[in-house]
C-alpha cells in the first residue's frame, strides 16, 4: 500500500480516509466477544478450528503432528513433523537482503529494466524520459506471477513474468523532483513518465546454468500502464456511470491504476487488481456517492496530473462536472478505475478488459478457489482501507476445462463477508433484484437503479447488507488441498476509536495486524456459509499468539511480525508470509522488528520462521515460484521509502555506492539446487 504523499502536495494523505459510515460491528469487536486472552493462552481456538475440521472430511489435516520448532537457533535440529526445514534468519536492519543459511538471494529486473524495443538503458539520476520509460520496467513491483513456456522441464526455467506497479516516488523518478509552479504540473513529459512507470510488466524470462535468470528480448514483452486503452465487460459496460468524454457508450477505459495484488485464471491469464485508485483524482464540485464512499479529493490529486489541462489524457484526472452531460467531461472518469481487469500474458496484441462483475473497490487481490469440472469458480478478494469488507464472487456458469475463458467472470454473484461471534459466517449477496438485497435496501432506504449501479457503488452495496468492516484485509489465499482461506489483516491504526478495548484484547489501535482463515460450508467454496477462526496474531512476544500451533504459543526473536500483508501457498503447502510495516512503524519498531521480512509457515502446526529480510525502507510482496519450487521470486518494494524525513531508513538498494534506490525482483535459490523452503 503507498505510503507518503510527495511533499508538493503537503495537504496529502498516504492512507484512505475512512468513509465507511455502516453501524454493523467490527471484526475486533467480534474478537473481543467470542475469545479471551485467556482462550488464547489454552490454545481454545486451535481446538475449536481442529473440531470443525475433524467434522469437515479433510484428510489433508489429520496427519501425525508433534510440537512445533518455534525456538530454532543454529544449534538445533528442525522438527520432522514441520513443512519447514530451514534455519531461521535473525532480525535485521541493514541495508542488504539476509537469507535462510544454505541459500542465495539476487536481486532481478529493477525499475528501469528495458524489455521493449528500442530498450533504452537506465540512466542513474532519474534521466531517462517519458518515452524510455514506456520501454522500460515500472516502478514500485507489488503482485506477480510466472506463467511457464514450452513443455516438461523447460516449464521450470522458462517464462513469463507478470508484475504490478502499484504507485511511483515522484522525487526519486526525476532528477530533481517533479516540477511544480503555482501547484500544478508544467513538465508534460515528467508526467508522461509518471503514467507509464504504473500499470504492469510482462517480460519473459529465461534460467541460466548457473541458476541466474536473464531477460528475454522476444515478442511476448510489453507494458501496460495508466494510458492503455482497456475495455469493459460485464453488467457495467455502457453503463451511463462509466460514460465519458473519451468514452461516450461506456465501453472503454484508459490505463490501470495502483495495481497491487494479483490473481490468475485456471485458462492461464493474469488478473491485476486496482487498489487505492481514488489518490488520483479530484472532484472539486459535488461529490455523488460513487466518489464520497471512496474518499476521491475535493483538493488535489495524488501527483497532481489533473492539474495538467493541456493535456486530455492528464485533464481527466479532474472529475469536476464541466458539462451538462457525463459524455462532455470527466466526471466518470473516477468510476472506471478499481477493477479487477483480466490481460493475456501470451497475446501481446490483446486488450486488457476490466472485469466489472468482480466488484469496485480497493481491490487487494482475487485468488481463485481451485477449479472444479463442472462447478462454479470462486474468487476471494480483500478491499485494503481500514474498516472495509472481505468480497467473494462466484460465477453463474460451470468451470469446464479446456472451455471456460473469461467470459465467465462477466456473470455471476458477489458477495461480502459477515463474520458472527460463534465462528459462523455467511456471504451476503449483492444482487440487484436478489429477494435478500432488495429487503435491506428497502429497510435501509437506499435504492441502485441496475446491478451496474450496485458494483459501481460495492462499498455501499455492502453497507446495506451488514457486512463486518475489517481491519484492513488484503491478499487473500486458499490452500489447494484443505479449501481453507487465509486473509491477512494488515493492521488499524483507528480501532479504539471505534470499538471498545479491553482486557479481553488489549490491542488498542491494532498495530500490529493478524491473519484469519475460515472453511467454506460442505467444503464447496460455492457455499453461501462458512466457520472462521484465527490462524495467528502478530506482533512482540508479549502481545502475539499463534492459535494454530499446540497451546498457541506467542511469536519470538526467531518468529515475530508485523503487518502481515501478502500470501502464497507454494505446491509443498507451506504458507509464505510478506511484511509491510509502514514508514512510521518501520523508525519506531526500528531495534525490535529490523526490516520488513519474508516468513514461512506450515498452516498445520502453526510452526512460523523468518526466512528473509529486505533492505531499509522496503515492503516485500509478490511471492512466486515456477512449477518446481527451485525458484522462489519476491518483490522488495520501494526501498528507502520515507527516509528523507527518517534518514535511518536510506536505502541504495540494489546498485549500492550512492545510487537511488530501486524496487527489484529478487531470485531466491537454495545453493544445493534443492526446493526452496525445505
Amino acid at each position: 500500500m503507498p505510503r507518503p504523499i510527495e511533499t508538493y502536495f503537503p495537504d496529502g494523505n498516504s492512507e484512505e480516509v475512512t468513509s465507511n459510515p455502516s453501524p454493523e460491528r467490527h471484526f475486533q469487536e467480534l474478537l473481543e466477544r467470542r475469545f479471551s486472552r485467556r482462550d488464547l493462552l489454552r490454545g481454545t481456538l486451535h481446538a475449536a478450528f481442529a473440531g470443525f475440521v475433524a467434522t469437515s472430511g479433510a484428510a489433508a489435516l489429520t496427519r501425525t503432528l508433534s510440537p512445533p520448532a518455534r525456538l530454532l537457533g543454529a544449534e538445533t535440529h528442525p522438527d520432522t513433523a514441520s513443512l519447514l526445514r530451514f534455519t531461521p534468519v535473525p532480525i535485521y536492519n541493514g541495508d542488504g537482503i539476509l537469507v535462510a543459511p544454505g541459500y542465495t538471494a539476487r536481486p532481478f529486473l529493477p525499475a528501469g529494466t528495458p524489455i521493449c524495443a528500442p530498450y533504452p538503458p537506465y540512466l542513474e539520476g532519474g534521466r531517462n524520459s517519458g518515452a524510455d520509460q514506456e520501454a522500460q520496467v515500472g516502478h514500485h513491483h507489488d503482485g506477480m506471477h510466472f506463467f511457464p513456456l514450452g513443455e516438461g522441464e523447460e516449464r521450470n526455467r522458462h517464462g513469463l513474468l507478470c508484475l504490478n506497479h502499484e504507485y511511483i516516488d515522484a522525487a526519486k523518478l526525476h532528477p530533481n523532483g517533479p516540477t511544480v509552479e503555482n501547484g500544478r504540473r508544467t513538465d508534460v513529459d515528467e508526467v508522461r513518465k509518471e503514467v507509464a512507470a504504473h500499470g504492469v510488466s510482462i517480460v519473459e524470462i529465461e534460467r541460466q546454468e548457473d541458476g541466474t535468470w536473464n531477460v528475454v528480448r522476444g515478442p511476448y514483452n510489453r507494458r501496460i500502464t495508466a494510458e492503455t486503452r482497456m475495455v469493459f465487460s460485464g453488467p457495467v459496460r455502457g453503463s451511463r456511470l462509466v460514460q465519458t468524454s473519451f468514452s461516450p457508450d461506456g465501453a472503454q477505459a484508459r490505463g490501470t491504476l495502483n495495481n497491487c495484488a494479483h490473481g490468475v485464471t485456471p485458462w492461464g491469464t493474469y488478473l491485476t487488481c486496482e487498489e487505492n485508485w481514488a489518490f488520483y483524482f479530484v472532484n472539486r464540485g459535488d461529490n455523488p456517492r460513487e466518489h464520497a464512499r471512496y474518499s476521491i479529493s475535493a483538493t488535489r490529486g495524488r501527483y497532481g496530473w489533473a492539474t495538467f489541462q493541456e493535456v486530455d489524457a492528464y485533464a481527466r484526472f479532474d472529475a469536476s462536472l464541466k458539462g451538462d452531460d457525463p459524455t462532455e467531461d470527466y466526471r466518470n472518469e473516477p468510476n472506471t478505475q478499481g477493477w479487477i481487469v483480466e490481460i493475456d500474458p501470451f497475446d501481446p496484441d490483446s486488450t486488457p478488459v476490466k472485469r466489472t462483475a468482480l466488484g469496485r473497490f480497493a481491490h487487494e487481490g482475487c485468488w481463485a478457489a481451485p477449479a472444479v469440472e463442472g462447478r462454479p469458480l470462486t474468487f476471494y478478494m480483500g478491499d485494503d482501507a481500514r474498516n472495509e469488507y472481505i468480497y467473494k464472487f462466484v460465477t453463474a456458469q460451470p468451470y469446464q476445462a479446456g472451455v471456460t475463458r473469461g467470459e465467465l467472470l462477466d456473470e455471476g454473484i458477489l458477495y461480502a463477508g459477515r463474520f458472527n461471534e460463534d465462528g459462523s459466517g455467511e456471504w451476503l449477496p449483492l444482487a440487484h433484484g436478489h429477494p435478500e438485497f432488495q429487503a435491506a435496501c428497502h429497510a435501509k432506504g437506499v435504492s441502485f437503479a441496475d446491478q451496474a449501479d450496485v458494483l459501481v457503488n460495492t462499498r455501499l452495496a455492502a453497507d446495506v447488507m451488514g457486512a463486518t468492516p475489517m481491519d484492513r484485509p488484503e491478499w487473500t489465499v486458499v490452500h489447494p488441498d484443505t479449501g481453507e482461506v487465509f486473509c491477512t489483516l494488515t493492521n488499524n491504526s483507528e480501532r479504539g476509536d471505534q470499538v471498545p478495548v479491553d482486557a479481553a484484547n488489549p490491542r488498542k489501535g491494532n498495530a500490529f495486524g493478524h491473519i484469519i482463515r475460515w472453511r467454506e460450508e460442505g467444503d464447496r467454496h460455492e457455499a453461501l456459509r462458512f466457520h472462521w477462526d484465527l490462524f495467528v496474531l502478530a506482533g512482540p512476544p508479549e502481545d502475539s499468539e499463534v492459535p494454530a500451533a499446540p497451546g498457541s504459543p506467542p511469536l519470538d526473536e526467531t518468529n515475530m511480525f508485523a503487518s502481515p500483508d501478502g500470501l502464497w501457498i507454494d505446491p509443498r503447502s507451506v504458507l509464505w508470509i510478506e511484511m509491510d510495516m509502514g514508514t512510521d512503524q518501520q523508525v519506531e519498531e526500528f531495534e525490535r522488528f529490523g526490516n520488513n521480512a519474508l516468513l514461512a509457515a506450515d498452516p498445520v502446526t502453526g510452526d512460523i520462521r523468518r526466512f528473509l529480510v529486505g533492505c531499509r525502507g522496503q515492503e516485500v510482496t509478490g511471492c512466486i515460484a515456477p512449477p518446481d519450487s527451485r525458484t522462489l521470486f519476491i518483490n522488495l518494494q520501494h526501498p528507502g521509502e520515507g527516509s528523507e524525513e527518517n534518514p535511518v531508513l536510506t536505502s541504495h538498494w540494489p546498485d549500492g555506492g550512492s545510487a537511488r534506490p530501486r524496487s527489484a525482483v529478487v531470485v531466491i535459490t537454495k545453493d544445493d539446487g534443492g526446493v526452496v523452503g525445505t
